[in-house]
């Protein structure tokens, strides 16, 4: 008897065991911090001039040579004898041959990993936008709207102080449109500093609100709206020796409220042979000159070549030259329809178009030391994925070094010898190898699992093509439940976005979605994506339809989504919700009140209404401005189209949020009251253009007791 007992008691405990656990929708909404997502190797970088790489094992740092030829720890115990108070491993910022350099109290710190001593290069509370130079170990930084540098013996050296708030120096400029991440850019030889302005005298203040201190206080922001005034461009440069700053004279032809990006020196190391080189846009975006300039008088020298089309040029890339001493450089550049090659020299000759491709390359890495080869990440054939390249640079032949389908992302050294290629797929959660780039030895430093296995969760989504306006070929991301039943009827949420920079289906682990929308599945919902035309990745014709009607041709994309979810036994084509944010807030805006009977739930979060109210480089690319384009404004307009909704509807805004500003909201609900029209709102009084950390699971909760309780 009691044998029987025992036994049936084992298979009980053995089946509880067996169940999978219930995951929550906050635990989804935090995974990355709960460890749901796929374990990596943090601090994984190499170090500068050297065939060495590091990563975080445990509480130790650890230096390894490509070739197994050595091994350094430095463990957190090393670095709390030099450091004080210090509780975990740092983040590196950079690492050399001889120091690691992270943040600590208001400085940089260079710790020296083979004496175990530091040095310190300090910086005010204030200060922002730091770029370290460990050439000659100098930072750039601002406070305010001023730009200053510091060394290891002063904190605080002026670059450019101006009391006048609206000329700004140091920063991106231009909205971080075209490419822009920075303001500042170090010469090759680290003794001179290139960094962009803009003057926002003629930008108009927006005034935020913020509502944390009695009384609320008012914010100004600058903020160039579309068709009204923009900034005006600059480019200075600061000499180190002379400790003086002369300004670039820059292109006349391009207009006063024109763009400039891509800023390249020249890398031939000759102090008394300094040229930079800027791709300088006009206003209306419609016309790009790459020009040329002496860095050490200002002067412009030549423009080198132009590009120009009806639609828009938006040069996103510097020159990249090929190697220190050669006059020649590629450019990418989608004049042919795709992301493609072009090899020149530094008169503007163009020398050769090195690829063909139809599919986007999406960065140049470098080059051999030779200069022979040029390596690339680009999609290849299948727009979802992302591979490495070698491209041939004298005859333009092109081999794939990483064949497998799916994402990698790549990290060589810089000598372009060895890479680190970090994987994923659909089927594959993260593998990290390190590879050389003759393929001849490999070696896998992580093999991730998969996070979620022990979850009644189904983290692996289909990936659908079908066929969108004028029959091309769109690409689809769905996820089911864990317990799918095709036999059952389930209802849907469309997760969408639909707007241009932006890929949301892609051949990585979870299909590029978050593990929130798996865990909306689990709930017995079918998530469904499409990447319609004006997506990234597909080509500029492909993209580029949109013009001056943006949402026009998007949403008869998403319809096309909605057609094929039709044609499946296993949806309730009765029960379809949709949500998006920011572009996608727009587009989820434009299908409720202009496809009113097929949703009957939307979410908006942070929508554009009125394209007029938003900023003028991302705007007036794709809009023209208001004053050119009336019609399209006018087809466009959320609050021309308000009275159609039927369904029920939320829009969801932060209060502080200066990229689609407040007044996109605002001014919906007053157009709502006005005909009648109810609408929901929800405000994050804190937030700014996303929700984040712990604030985020508050949205995503919100959002889905929304769509649940009235996807019915």
């Amino acid at each position: 008897m009691k044998k029987h007992l025992y036994i049936l008691l084992f298979v009980l405990a053995w089946q509880v065991g067996a169940q999978q656990k219930e995951l929550t929708l906050k635990d989804a909404v935090l995974g990355y911090y709960k460890g749901l997502y796929p374990k990596s190797l943090r601090n994984l970088q190499w170090l500068k001039r050297t065939d060495d790489y590091m990563y975080n094992d445990g509480d130790k740092i650890i230096i390894k040579n490509a070739l197994d030829q050595g091994q350094t720890s430095v463990g957190l115990s090393d670095l709390s004898k030099a450091i004080k108070d210090l509780k975990r491993l740092p983040y590196i910022e950079l690492a050399t041959e001889q120091h690691l350099i992270f943040d600590k109290d208001y400085a940089k710190i260079l710790y020296d990993y083979n004496t175990g001593q530091t040095a310190k290069i300090t910086y005010p509370e204030t200060a922002e936008n730091f770029d370290y130079c460990y050439i000659n170990k100098h930072l750039a930084y601002t406070i305010d709207n001023n730009l200053y540098l510091a060394n290891l013996d002063d904190s605080k050296i002026p670059v450019v102080v101006n009391d006048n708030k609206n000329i700004v120096s140091g920063q991106a400029i231009a909205r971080s449109e075209f490419g822009i991440t920075k303001g500042t850019f170090w010469s090759p030889t680290g003794d001179k500093l290139a960094f962009y302005q803009k003057d926002e005298s003629h930008v108009a203040a927006y005034p935020l609100v913020d509502v944390s201190v009695t009384p609320a206080k008012l914010h100004d922001i600058k903020y160039p709206m579309n068709g009204l005034g923009s900034e005006e461009p600059a480019v200075g440069i600061y000499d180190l020796n002379h400790k003086k700053t002369i300004y670039l004279k820059l292109f006349k032809a391009a207009g006063k409220e024109h763009y400039v990006t891509n800023l390249t020196w020249q890398p031939n190391g000759h102090k008394e042979e300094q040229y930079i080189y800027l791709a300088e846009v006009n206003r209306d975006q419609n016309h790009m000159w790459f020009n040329k300039y002496d860095a050490r008088t200002g002067d412009f020298i030549k423009t080198l070549f132009e590009e120009t089309n009806r639609k828009w040029v938006e040069p996103e890339h510097p020159a990249f030259f090929i190697s220190d001493t050669a006059n020649q450089f590629i450019w990418l550049s989608e004049r042919d329809g795709y992301m493609n090659l072009f090899k020149y020299n530094t008169d503007g000759k163009l020398l050769k178009q090195l690829t063909h491709n139809k599919w986007v390359t999406t960065d140049i890495l470098g080059f051999s030391e030779n200069g022979k080869y040029v390596y690339i990440t680009g999609t290849g054939k299948d727009p979802r994925d992302s591979k490495l390249f070698k491209v041939n640079t004298h005859n333009g032949k092109m081999t794939t070094l990483t064949p497998k389908q799916g994402q990698h992302y790549i990290l060589m050294n810089d000598a372009k010898t060895w890479y680190i290629d970090i994987f994923s797929n659909l089927d594959t959660p993260r593998d990290i190898y390190l590879q050389d780039v003759d393929c001849k030895q490999n070696k896998l430093l992580l093999k991730a699992e998969n996070p979620v296995k022990d979850y009644a969760i189904n983290p692996i989504p289909e990936l659908l093509t079908i066929k969108g306006e004028y029959g091309d070929k769109l690409y689809a991301r769905m996820f089911k439940p864990a317990d799918f039943d095709p036999t059952k009827k389930y209802p849907v949420l469309v997760y969408v976005y639909g707007g241009p920079h932006a890929q949301l289906v892609v051949n990585s682990w979870m299909g590029g979605a978050a593990l929130w929308m798996p865990w909306i599945a689990s709930q017995g919902y079918i998530v469904f994506t499409v990447d319609g035309h004006g997506s990234v990745h597909r080509g500029f014709a492909f993209e580029s339809v949109i013009h001056r009607h943006l949402g026009r041709i998007e949403m008869k994309d998403q319809m096309h989504g909605i057609d094929y979810l039709k044609s499946l036994p296993y949806v309730d084509t009765h029960r379809i919700a949709v949500h998006g944010w920011s572009f996608g807030g727009f587009m989820t805006l434009s299908l409720m009140t202009t496809y009113p009977d097929v949703f009957t739930t939307g979410v908006a979060g942070g929508p554009v209404t009125d394209w007029k109210w938003y900023e003028v480089m991302y705007g007036e690319r794709y809009m023209d401005r208001f004053q050119q384009n009336p019609e399209g404004f006018k087809e466009t307009s959320i609050l021309n189209k308000i009275q159609n909704l039927k369904g029920h509807l939320m829009t969801i805004h932060g209060y502080q949020d200066d990229v689609v500003v407040p007044q996109h909201d605002i001014a919906l609900h007053r157009e709502a009251v006005k005909k009648n029209v109810q609408i929901d709102f929800y405000l994050y009084p804190a937030a700014k253009h996303n929700v984040r950390g712990i604030d985020r699971a508050h949205l995503i909760t919100k959002i889905w007791n929304y769509i649940s309780h009235y996807n019915k």
